[in-house]
């Protein structure tokens, strides 16, 4: 009786170990690249697959989009600064037969192609350009690594410059460059409004020249804020009109008193 639950247990045993290495589940976002004594035989999935063993092998291969890691290299611009720069690239598999027979592994081919091309394309361009322009550059970059990922059936999607390590002393030069610029915008909107200041006092004071009793009005205006804010004596001076009389006055008695 032992015996036989020994052997009914050992025959469980090994139908579990055949079912566990023939039934597979393949994820939704998984496909199963399927060979048969090293054929050939599409792709699985999603779902329950069966593969006899020894006879089936598969590979799996994720569809979702990876993100990517560029570590950071140290190039020479066009204009001869030494920088560090890394990145990122975003991609996916689009045909997994492709990613499994077309390459040995597509991941890593794919990290060397976009750091090869990631080195290529910024030795190519300025110091100005790498700080300025870098959508441009990820555009160039990402159109150049999925050209050359399409034969192993991965596509691109995006490619991104993270990071850019200027050295130390190019740092202080552009803070000092960026300090002027700042100053100099500066002095030019300080002028400009010197400058329409200047425009709006002419003007009004053509006005009040050809308006007298304007200049009067601004005349007390101003003495009536200067006696609010400060605690003052004000010396009144005459009004215009009065000098102006007296002036009149004074040269019509000199015509009177020349001789004839």
């Amino acid at each position: 009786m032992v015996v036989a639950l020994i052997v009914i247990g050992v025959v469980v045993l090994l139908v579990l170990i055949v079912l566990a290495n023939t039934l597979h589940v393949i994820d939704e976002y998984e496909r199963a690249v399927f060979f048969r004594l090293g054929h050939l035989r599409g792709t699985k999935g999603p779902g329950l697959i069966v593969s006899f063993p020894l006879i089936d092998r598969f590979v799996r291969v994720g569809l979702r989009t990876v993100a990517l890691e560029i570590p950071v290299q140290e190039l020479v611009t066009t204009d001869n600064v030494t920088v560090r720069v890394n990145g990122v690239t975003y991609y996916r598999v689009h045909d997994p037969v492709k990613a499994v027979v077309s390459v040995q592994d597509y991941q890593f081919a794919t990290a060397q192609v976009s750091q090869v091309t990631l080195l290529t394309v910024l030795r190519q361009v300025d110091l100005d350009s790498l700080l300025r322009e870098r959508e441009q550059i990820g555009t160039r970059l990402r159109s150049l690594i999925d050209d050359a990922t399409e034969p192993w059936g991965v596509e691109v999607t995006m490619v991104e410059i993270k990071d850019v390590e200027l050295p130390e002393q190019m740092r202080r030069a552009m803070a000092r460059e960026a300090e002027s610029e700042r100053e100099r915008r500066a002095k030019v909107i300080h002028a400009r409004g010197e400058l329409e200041a200047a425009e709006a006092l002419g003007k009004a004071a053509v006005t009040l020249e050809a308006h007298p009793a304007a200049l009067q009005l601004r005349t007390l205006s101003t003495l009536s804020e200067i006696a609010v804010e400060r605690n003052s004596t004000i010396v009144f001076p005459l009004p215009v009109e009065v000098m102006r009389m007296f002036e009149a006055i004074t040269h019509h008695l000199e015509g009177d008193a020349a001789p004839e």
